[in-house]
């Protein structure tokens, strides 16, 4: 894992290994984007965020999709549903470029979520549950660029490890444990989907980990 090394975007340093809240392992990163919205007719850039997986995961990866170019991964649907869905711990590390409130937050995440689910017509009462009490966590924060971090942990029985890391020190434990199998897939495809809010993190998985399978 010595090739997969820190990424610097803008003024932040993904590092190379977290061992987030709750999770059994040290994770590595396979990739890192930005997120940028439209204000005011204008494109500014809010978020910086990192992807990890757990060491197993990438060899798994590897002995499907050894091989491969950067371009064929990254054209392949198939390739990021098995990072999505595959029984392994991965994280989503959102680092703030610009002031955000919790509650701003929230709505850029779950909101997203929420209308996947209605679009396919899968949303229920237990999604409701469990966006409420993720809302509840982050809700009241702000998160200043250079001071804090979100950990979301997707852990291997499919539960969801929520945390927040202050002046970069990664915590001991997870704020709340969302039991929500849905929530890693959707939330990962919103990411790095062909579609989705992080396509500089998306290209990065295809070429860090074609470089490394190769």
């Amino acid at each position: 894992m010595e090739k997969l090394t820190g990424i610097q975007l803008e003024s932040v340093f993904i590092p190379p290994t977290i061992k987030p809240p709750s999770a059994t392992k040290t994770l590595f990163l396979i990739g890192a984007g930005l997120r940028q919205l439209e204000k005011d007719g204008n494109m500014i850039t809010v978020t910086v965020t990192g992807i990890y997986l757990e060491e197993k995961a990438i060899e798994s990866l590897s002995i499907k999709w050894k091989g491969k170019t950067n371009v064929e991964l990254m054209d392949s649907d198939e390739f990021y549903n098995d990072i999505y869905n595959g029984p392994f711990e991965r994280l989503i590390y959102v680092n703030a470029l610009v002031p955000l409130t919790g509650k701003y937050f929230c709505e850029n995440t779950s909101g997203r979520m929420v209308q996947t689910w209605k679009d396919v017509g899968t949303y229920t009462d237990l999604d409701a549950k469990a966006v409420d009490k993720y809302n509840e966590v982050f809700k009241d924060e702000m998160f200043m660029p250079g001071s804090s971090s979100v950990l979301l942990t997707f852990l291997s029985d499919g539960s969801v490890a929520l945390s927040i890391a202050k002046d970069g020190i990664i915590p001991e434990a997870a704020i709340a444990v969302l039991d929500h199998k849905k929530w890693a897939p959707t939330m990962l495809e919103g990411a790095l989907g062909r579609d989705g809010v992080y396509p500089g993190a998306r290209q990065t998985i295809a070429s860090r980990l074609s470089d490394l399978f190769n």
